[in-house]
């Protein structure tokens, strides 16, 4: 009997890690015949635990949501406490438990109910998290939405494609297919760390500029990643963000035509047509944006769009420029 308890218990940890196993994963991991496997997952079902049954050659199971809370020595009010707790730590921002702290949650939320879930959404829209939180520069932390961080946890933990709309900083929105990887907190922000598809290269996503999030239910194999490179690849990335000048550089060449010559650079190259493209620059002071120019291959033609101050400061340099040259030799 301890025996078949504790496989049993075995099998509900798997299933609470994972969205979908098959059966033949669970009789691999657990060591025993599929007709074992069937009677652990009747005795689950027996507790109170609602588990999908799928046939077919991608058959299995999965911990089925909103069939009630399982049996964990919790009243529902305690249910409650715990998932507002969690949400809280969550989105507090805490360094060390991020990620355990969203597993948990992930794994709770995963079988709420429909009415301990509205409890818990009425509970988290009426209680402020974080008052007074501030970034990095001293302003106000953007709240995050505890739907989508769960959101993206779920998709994290079970490695599935999502695509969402993301609005980058200039205000300008794009759709994005990604694999998701790690949830990170940096400077009171959530960022997520994700494989972006369309631009075959990493990407890092501000939490409080992705909507729309639709799961796609592909999942794909994971590159490996721990903590320390997850975060080392986003703090790399807002070191490179973290500028005070923007301006665009609209040039007359092919995309692909201006990310070879760039190279590295030209990663944030998008096409405006078949002989036109974008490419976003940024700086910490309007002097060294204005440096990147340089990079334009020579007989191309371009036009720069950005604040007064770029623009002003391009013109001022066209001028001495000008001037130099008709300057008479000393």
């Amino acid at each position: 009997m301890a025996a078949t308890t504790s496989r049993t218990l075995e099998l509900l940890s798997l299933l609470q890690s994972h969205r979908h196993w098959s059966a033949r994963e669970l009789v691999d991991r657990l060591g025993v015949s599929e007709r074992t496997l069937r009677r652990d997952v009747e005795r689950l079902r027996e507790l109170g635990y609602g588990i999908e049954s799928m046939r077919g050659s991608a058959g299995g199971y999965r911990l089925e949501a909103g069939t009630g809370l399982p049996p964990l020595l919790l009243t529902d009010d305690e249910g409650v406490a715990i998932a507002v707790g969690l949400r809280s730590q969550a989105t507090a921002g805490l360094r060390g438990a991020e990620h355990t702290t969203l597993s948990a949650l992930a794994k709770i939320e995963q079988v709420l109910p429909p009415a301990l879930r509205r409890r818990i959404d009425a509970l988290a829209s009426h209680a402020t998290v974080g008052v007074g939180a501030r970034d990095a520069r001293g302003r106000p932390a953007p709240e995050v939405d505890t739907e989508l961080l769960g959101l993206l946890a779920l998709g994290c933990r079970d490695s599935e494609r999502l695509r969402f709309s993301y609005t980058d900083a200039a205000g300008e929105s794009s759709s994005r297919v990604i694999e998701p990887y790690r949830l990170v907190p940096v400077a009171r922000r959530w960022y997520l760390l994700a494989w972006d598809r369309q631009r075959e290269d990493w990407r890092t996503f501000r939490l409080d500029r992705i909507s729309d999030v639709f799961q796609t239910r592909v999942h794909f194999d994971p590159r490996p990643m721990n903590d320390e490179t997850a975060r080392a690849r986003v703090e790399t990335a807002l070191r490179w963000r973290d500028r005070s000048v923007r301006a665009r550089v609209v040039v007359d060449l092919p995309q692909a035509e201006l990310v070879d010559h760039l190279g590295w650079y030209g990663r944030d190259v998008v096409a405006d047509g078949p002989i036109r493209c974008v490419w976003p620059l940024e700086a910490d002071t309007v002097e060294n944006l204005v440096m990147a120019l340089m990079w334009v291959p020579r007989e191309a033609t371009y036009r720069v769009e950005g604040p007064p101050e770029v623009l002003e400061f391009l013109a001022a340099q066209a001028e001495r420029f000008g001037a130099a040259t008709a300057a008479p030799p000393t």
